[in-house]
């Protein structure tokens, strides 16, 4: 396994099922090695396209939603507080075994135990590398309040998310800062690269010479948020890894506000994934304006991408940097 608490949740049978019914594995399952469980068994639950890629060229099977029976449910603690609540909740409601909890003491573990135990009965409780895993058994009515809204929420300003996508409690100043940023013309066709709920494709739109933009986003949920927010028919939505889609034909411009954790850890090669990304995509005159936090180092990778980079706007917190021409194409 992955870690040493699933060593000893091993150790102790926690995996063991019974005769049929899956072990569903959700929350924060990305980079999580759960080779040691019986893979015919496992069933993966993730709104990632990527997690679902992943999955399936090993051979694990995938899906977006909780299946109504599971055998067990093996929850790993994503970072966002609600949708991790909302997660047990439906765990619990769905497994006719224990629902199994685990997580990093950075990711809230004790707190959600504590929770737990004050709601159903906790036993097995294993900590070890900086974390909690434990064992859990209760009446889905005792988590009825923890669980997760069947509809988006207001975010403000007309838009609508939900509790575990990026920005879940309303309009992101960095995407705020790169919509103000924009020139009135930035091409006819364009994208959006880690869409997220639409706010920032939203506000490209107001822009009437635009005749088509691609809304491309790794979160499902996210996505189906960003339908309802975005309704313009020159919308395309995209449920897709940003740093390999492709457009079937050349941009003139992309747009992204690009994430810069992989899991729980920091990563600032994703963003950079999503900078090369965009200049696959664009066509030789094409343009892409990113916003970042201002200690990321994009410029690097910018350099060697395109050949003119300058920054348009910021402060002390963003920067939104306006790249021209692809390298890849030749003068």
């Amino acid at each position: 396994m992955s870690h040493p608490r699933f060593i000893l949740a091993q150790e102790a049978r926690l995996f063991d099922l019974p005769d049929a019914g899956d072990l569903v594995v959700c929350g924060a399952v990305a980079g999580v090695d759960l080779n040691d469980l019986p893979t015919d068994r496992v069933l993966i639950v993730s709104d990632m396209k990527t997690d679902h890629t992943a999955c399936t060229a090993v051979g694990l099977r995938v899906a977006v939603d909780m299946p109504a029976h599971a055998a067990s449910v093996l929850m790993i603690l994503p970072r966002a507080k609600v949708l991790a609540r909302g997660l047990i909740a439906r765990a619990v409601a769905v497994s006719d075994g224990p629902v199994i909890v685990d997580g990093a003491k950075t990711d809230g573990a004790d707190s959600v135990l504590k929770d737990c135990r004050a709601r159903g009965t906790v036993d097995q409780v294993i900590a070890k590398a900086h974390g909690k895993l434990f064992a859990l058994r209760a009446d889905a009515a005792a988590f009825a309040d923890w669980a997760l809204p069947d509809t988006p929420q207001d975010a403000g300003d007309g838009f609508v998310t939900l509790p575990g996508v990026f920005s879940s409690d309303g309009i992101d100043p960095a995407s705020r800062l790169l919509a103000d940023s924009l020139p009135k013309t930035i091409g006819k066709r364009v994208a959006d690269l880690g869409a997220g709920w639409g706010y920032l494709s939203a506000r490209v739109l107001e822009r009437a010479d635009i005749t088509a933009l691609h809304l491309v986003e790794d979160d499902h949920s996210a996505l189906a948020c960003a339908r309802i927010n975005v309704t313009d028919p020159r919308a395309q939505f995209h449920w897709a890894d940003a740093t390999q889609w492709r457009p079937d034909a050349a941009l003139d411009g992309v747009v992204m506000n690009p994430p810069f954790h992989s899991g729980r850890a920091a990563d600032p090669g994703l963003g950079q994934a999503f900078i090369a990304s965009a200049a696959a995509c664009l066509a030789p005159h094409g343009r892409l304006w990113l916003v970042a936090n201002r200690h990321l180092p994009y410029e690097t990778v910018l350099g060697q991408q395109f050949r003119e980079v300058q920054e348009i706007a910021g402060d002390s917190r963003f920067k939104v940097l306006s790249a021209h021409r692809p390298t890849r194409h030749k003068r």
